[in-house]
């Protein structure tokens, strides 16, 4: 797997450990942000090691909190880009709106946030699902309003939920059949491919009402 540099952001810390285990493994280099000056970072990024066999696993915790080293880092990303390791820089919060922080996102590097996800209101799902039988724009609106806080997988299991029930209501019915067929469509596309997840929901519920 590819990793190059890339950041992960957000309270969910178990997420993100799940997945910084996941990419670049137990056997890492881990190098607290906050003791790091600029001067560290180019044997960090560019250099090799005696005691590591193959690609270097580095993991940078909280380097935006280190303002005089995040804004070298950014000012010479281009040259950090070089790599050869698999680095992730895992931030506890980052400022989007820092020019720093703008920099790292126009060379390419990718920002993915691992939030906490609120427990999801089920009124509010069936709600949005019932709004997408008769207007998918206006279901994708409200739920761009909650999606931020949920998690989609969660999301689309809630959907099967209410599906099933409008089955159980009308058992005879063609919409209602059509729908759980488009969703077990979604299902296996949601774990097969790389389409974000909330676009692959808002498809459905566009198209929902038009079954």
């Amino acid at each position: 797997m590819t990793v190059g540099i890339k950041i992960f952001s957000g309270d969910d810390r178990v997420a993100a450990q799940a997945r910084i285990d996941k990419e670049l493994g137990t056997d890492r280099e881990v190098f607290e942000g906050d003791k790091l000056t600029k001067d560290d970072l180019p044997s960090i990024f560019l250099g090799a090691t005696l005691f590591t066999v193959g690609k270097r696993k580095i993991l940078v915790k909280d380097l935006s909190e280190n303002k005089d080293a995040f804004e070298d880092f950014s000012a010479k990303i281009e040259e950090y880009l070089k790599t050869e390791a698999d680095v992730i820089l895992f931030e506890t919060k980052i400022d989007k709106r820092l020019s720093s922080t703008k920099n790292l996102v126009k060379a390419g590097i990718k920002i993915e946030e691992f939030k906490k996800t609120e427990e999801v209101d089920m009124r509010a799902v069936f709600n949005i699902y019932d709004t997408a039988l008769r207007n998918g724009k206006m279901a994708v609106k409200k739920l761009e309003e909650i999606e931020s806080k949920q998690d989609p997988y969660m999301f689309f299991g809630l959907m099967v939920s209410q599906a099933l029930k409008k089955l159980e209501w009308k058992p005879n019915g063609a919409k209602e059949k059509r729908a759980l067929g488009k969703l077990s469509e979604l299902d296996m596309l949601m774990k097969t491919t790389s389409i974000e997840p909330w676009v692959l929901v808002k498809g459905f519920l566009t198209q929902l009402s038009s079954l």
